[in-house]
């Protein structure tokens, strides 16, 4: 997944420090910006498993810091909620002079009550999905309970989040008291998606009720059963990602995908600084990946997996073929597939042919009510599948440079 480090100058001339994750295929694709909650940072692991999510969906992402906070320039403490949908509005105009104007906001927490009420003034954005969010931005000031006494009597307090601490003058609390977010909701004229957690400790779920009633249609309520407020579980994020990317494609026109092309029955494309691989294989669309421990995304499964599914589907297949034609009880077939060494340890010897892939294991697991005559035909069936002969049989690969 390529990333572009990037930085823009906000209304008071500060500079925002952000990050696009582009989308494997080459534009143009919509673009989303991405606001995080109160006090965090675009590289949160929420936001970025969110932002990676929908970019393998086709959506080009902006995640940046608002202002004070993360790599971005001024002060947290001179910031408040206004400043917050300011920072949001300039990154919006930073992707329509440099890429396209953004299609899609997505808000988490108070980042998602910012991007209601930028959404509102943006005419590009078709589009807003809240995760978490308060329905007034006002609700923020329950955790700053702790500080409000010195709020009040000395203009500024400091309250700790997740084990840092920051600095809240007077200004940030009265900001927040005068923003009316059913006011901002009627003014939206955008669909919307409201995602929250029935289990969310810090933003009740009642919040998403009153958020998804003053809303206008279209609009949409998915729950984040079990998921907590911050979608620390890794699945909860990508899950998210996936319904928003899902979701969008109602009301964002997506660009037809270009498809790789070749007049071989399969081609390969590999772009950028990683490992993540589109496959076009006869009419069907793979990714293929390295894990995360070697440098790869784990976008998908490695080419040795990939080896392993075929050997495994064609063993699969020869039996359901034998089984089918002599109308025998089969009712499931499992076939497990392990290598005993892994693709980038080859990579790193692959020019001594004595450490290449030499086993293979190979479990085939036979459901349904056969006799003991029938498995082991079964079993001595599977050795006829091609892909089995083809991996045994001495292969002549000829390499040719375009």
């Amino acid at each position: 997944m390529p990333i572009e480090k990037v930085t823009f100058q906000n209304d008071r001339g500060l500079k925002l420090s952000g990050r696009i994750d582009l989308p494997l295929m080459p534009p143009p694709y919509p673009f989303a910006i991405f606001a995080h909650v109160f006090t965090g940072s675009k590289s949160l692991n929420a936001t970025r498993h969110i932002s990676r999510s929908l970019t393998m969906h086709g959506i080009a992402v902006l995640r940046f810091d608002f202002t004070g906070l993360g790599q971005s320039e001024g002060d947290f403490a001179d910031s408040n909620f206004s400043t917050n949908v300011k920072d949001l509005l300039s990154a919006a105009k930073y992707l329509e002079d440099n890429y396209e104007a953004p299609s899609i906001v997505v808000g988490h927490s108070l980042g998602g009550a910012a991007s209601i009420f930028a959404a509102a003034q943006l005419d590009s954005v078709k589009a807003v999905a809240t995760i978490g969010t308060p329905a007034e931005p006002e609700h923020v000031s329950h955790m700053l309970e702790n500080a409000m006494d010195d709020i009040e009597n000395f203009g500024q307090g400091v309250i700790s989040v997740g084990g840092r601490q920051f600095t809240i003058k007077k200004q940030f609390v009265e900001d927040l008291k005068n923003k009316d977010m059913k006011k901002a909701l009627d003014n939206l004229n955008k669909a919307i998606l409201v995602m929250h957690s029935p289990q969310d400790g810090i933003v009740q779920i009642e919040n998403a009720a009153n958020i998804y009633h003053a809303a206008s249609h279209p609009k949409s309520f998915i729950t984040l059963n079990n998921a907590d407020h911050m979608l620390t579980n890794k699945n909860d994020a990508f899950y998210a990602g996936n319904v928003i990317a899902s979701w969008v494609k109602r009301y964002v026109q997506f660009p037809e995908k270009e498809k790789l092309k070749t007049d071989k029955q399969v081609v390969a494309r590999l772009e950028g600084e990683h490992y993540t691989t589109e496959i076009m294989a006869g009419r069907h669309g793979i990714i293929a990946d390295e894990s995360e421990k070697v440098g790869g995304n784990d976008f998908g499964p490695s080419p040795y997996e990939l080896l392993g599914a075929s050997l495994s589907a064609c063993t699969a297949m020869t039996i359901k073929m034998l089984a089918k034609k002599k109308n025998w009880p089969l009712e499931e077939v499992e076939v497990h597939v392990s290598y005993l060494r892994n693709y980038i340890d080859d990579c790193e010897t692959c020019d001594h042919p004595d450490h290449y892939l030499d086993k293979v294991e190979r479990v085939i697991e036979l459901k349904g009510d056969l006799s003991p005559e029938q498995k082991a035909q079964l079993l001595k069936v599977a050795d006829e599948c091609p892909i089995l002969k083809t991996m045994n049989s001495a292969t002549v690969v000829e390499t040719s440079v375009v």
